[in-house]
């Protein structure tokens, strides 16, 4: 799971701000310094007036933009990506290396997960929601027409839709029975009224994840929590389900389940009697796991050939990823192409086994579609996200540092460093938390937060405190229910270290992040307020009781797994005793508040009454919500006024440059 770098406003498009020219007043009096005036959709509070020069100045830093692969046409070599030109990302087409990004979906809302019909290629089918609300609808689109259509209700949740391989159904999950648990259906995405549910489930955490060779089965996974899920064999005639995997005390994860070729067995990953994700073989008869990874790193994601023969995957090595390819007859693994220190995602075979798509993100680079041809070892890169016009050769590459937290273990993160030639002395410390909390930090492209590093000399450290991923399943664990004080106390030790440090000023630190990134740091806010000068709160819950009572149903008994059942007396005291909430009176810093208000995981009741709770002590307190946003700004014109005001607070909070008047809107 990616870190939330919402949080950090990663942006598109200038023009979506619009500036307001003050008129000059009567008299012959100079005018008033041009504005950015905040559009309709925003409640800005407390924000100063964001100066148009202020835009002009960090324009180029918020006209990056990321591409991500999708899906293969099953006969031609062209793919489906996701990229953003206007406000929002949409579906495009390429049709080769460094071709035209043909524009396929024009919403004003983002698109997400196309693919293609998988044995013509004439259409494809795609999900969007509304306004960032999570409740997804797919469509089919025909290039025959150029006509789109819903093929799903328009009004419950649906997920995870998958092609038969022979391209006749649909199979996805839906939350159209109860509002909260997971069905599943079935349909021919060119008769929406074809639809008809497969399995009548309980619980929100169910995925399709695979059609058996002969399209006569599925693949299922049931998610109680991140290190608990078990496996189901759906008969689709029959509509019945079989358990795969056994429910006992000792607690199995299993992840991107597919079958083998044969239709005998599946390949996974999973982490039993492992610390790791490993990839492993599945033998449908006798249940036998047969582990080809070692218990060294997390498999991340892997795609097995059409014939069967070779399977790709991708490990997270420390953060950072390696590509491997490995022979499912001899079962040895070979080291795949070398690839700059990054994040790879998203692989998927051609239908004819030739050439390996996937995405990569570095710190050079903003995510971009790639292949690889293992018979010639070539590389090629589909798309080339354009960078503001900036020479990414001046964007820092990471560092990763460790410290000794309270316990003893040792907790890493990834550091960007201003250059020293440009920024002499101490420098202050932007502290980005990720969200998950089963996230973690990797080696990645900053987006516009380069400005504060590249302009401003402000060094970006991003921890991964105990319940991140890709260390293991037991460091995962450590901050669960009653543990969380544990993550809270990584960060004090973090703040222990930054002072050990000759390039970093431990007088001048802000911490900010998202969703769970953001309870942290309303958390440390608390705890350590004599020891940072301001906090960015992005979407972050301020009450895990108030905050498992109203998020939506659907997820509810999965951040209870984390966080801990606030219907346990005991569990409810410990969550009231260290909510942000309940101590806002210990925050003495500035904090800076940023809400969607159609955010189903996070409602906005959560940022309202810590904003209020704030208010009522006395401390400067900002607050900027979106109308038409969910868990994160998604729309460019939304972060790109989201950055401005960041750039505003750090420069008066954490840099001291200039003390602007507040106004409320």
């Amino acid at each position: 799971m990616r870190t939330f770098r919402f949080v950090l406003g990663i942006s598109v498009l200038l023009a979506g701000s619009r500036a307001a020219v003050a008129q000059a007043p009567a008299g012959g009096a100079p005018p008033a310094p041009a504005v950015i005036a905040p559009s309709d959709n925003l409640v800005v509070e407390n924000v100063p007036p964001i100066p148009a020069s202020l835009a002009a100045e960090v324009g180029r830093y918020t006209e990056f933009r990321g591409a991500g692969f999708a899906s293969w046409h099953p006969t031609r070599h062209e793919m489906l990506i996701a990229t953003r030109f206007g406000n929002v990302t949409q579906a495009h087409l390429v049709k080769f290396p460094g071709g035209a990004r043909t524009q396929m979906t024009f919403y004003p809302d983002r698109v997400s997960g196309a693919r293609f019909d998988p044995v013509k290629g004439d259409s494809f089918i795609f999900s969007k929601d509304e306004g960032g609300n999570e409740f997804f609808q797919f469509y089919r689109y025909d290039f025959a027409d150029g006509k789109t259509t819903l093929i799903t209700d328009g009004k419950s949740r649906n997920t995870g839709a998958r092609w038969s391989n022979n391209g006749k159904l649909v199979a996805y999950g839906s939350t159209r029975r109860t509002g909260n648990d997971v069905d599943v259906y079935l349909e021919d995405p060119r008769d929406p009224k074809s639809d008809r549910r497969l399995l009548e489930l309980s619980g929100g955490g169910w995925d399709v994840d695979d059609w058996s060779p002969d399209d006569s089965k599925l693949l299922l996974t049931e998610g109680i929590s991140v290190n608990e899920t078990y496996l189901w064999l759906a008969d689709v005639a029959a509509g019945t389900k079989t358990a795969l995997t056994p429910k006992g005390k000792d607690k199995v994860a299993y992840s991107n389940a597919a079958f083998a070729k044969d239709g005998k067995g599946l390949y996974v990953t999973v982490d039993q009697g492992s610390e790791f994700q490993r990839l492993a073989y599945m033998d449908l008869a006798t249940k036998k796991v047969e582990f080809l990874s070692p218990d060294t790193a997390d498999v991340d994601d892997f795609d097995l050939t059409e014939d069967g023969k070779t399977i790709a995957y991708v490990t997270n090595e420390k953060g950072a990823s390696a590509l491997h390819l490995l022979d499912t007859a001899s079962r040895q693994s070979r080291p795949g192409p070398k690839l700059p220190l990054g994040v790879v995602s998203g692989l998927r075979w051609h239908k004819d086994g030739s050439l390996l798509a996937f995405t990569m993100e570095t710190a050079r680079s903003s995510s971009d579609a790639f292949s690889f041809e293992p018979a010639t070892g070539k590389v090629e890169r589909w798309t080339f996200s354009e960078l503001g016009g900036l020479n990414p050769d001046n964007f820092v590459e990471p560092e990763l540092v460790s410290w000794k937290t309270f316990d003893g273990r040792e907790i890493s993160g990834f550091l960007y460093k201003p250059d020293p030639k440009k920024f002499s002395g101490k420098r202050p410390v932007f502290v980005e938390i990720h969200g998950g909390p089963e996230g973690q930090s990797r080696p990645d492209f900053l987006g516009a937060w380069n400005y504060i590093v590249n302009e401003l000399g402000v060094a970006v450290l991003m921890p991964n405190v105990r319940g991140s991923l890709g260390y293991g399943k037991t460091f995962s664990q450590l901050d669960n229910g009653v543990l969380r004080e544990g993550a809270y106390k990584d960060i004090g030790a973090m703040l222990d270290w930054i002072p050990t440090r000759p390039d970093l000023d431990p007088g001048r630190v802000l911490v900010g992040g998202g969703s769970y990134g953001g309870h942290m740091t309303l958390a440390v806010a608390y705890l350590y307020s004599d020891r940072i000068r301001c906090a960015i709160d992005v979407v972050g819950p301020s009450n895990f009781v108030t905050f498992l009572q109203n998020t939506s149903g659907y997820r509810r008994d999965l951040r209870r797994v984390e966080y801990g059942d606030e219907r346990d007396p005991k569990v409810r005291a410990f969550l009231e005793k260290t909510a942000p909430l309940n101590n806002a009176d210990k925050i003495k810093k500035p904090l800076f508040v940023v809400q969607g208000a159609n955010d189903p995981r996070v409602p906005m009741s959560e940022s309202v009454q810590m904003v209020q709770k704030i208010r009522a002590v006395g401390t400067p307190v900002w607050y900027l919500m979106a109308k038409d946003e969910g868990h994160g700004f998604a729309k460019k014109n939304n972060r790109d006024f989201q950055f401005y005001a960041n750039i505003v607070f750090m420069q008066k909070y954490l840099l001291g440059e200039g003390t602007a008047a507040t106004t409320s809107r």
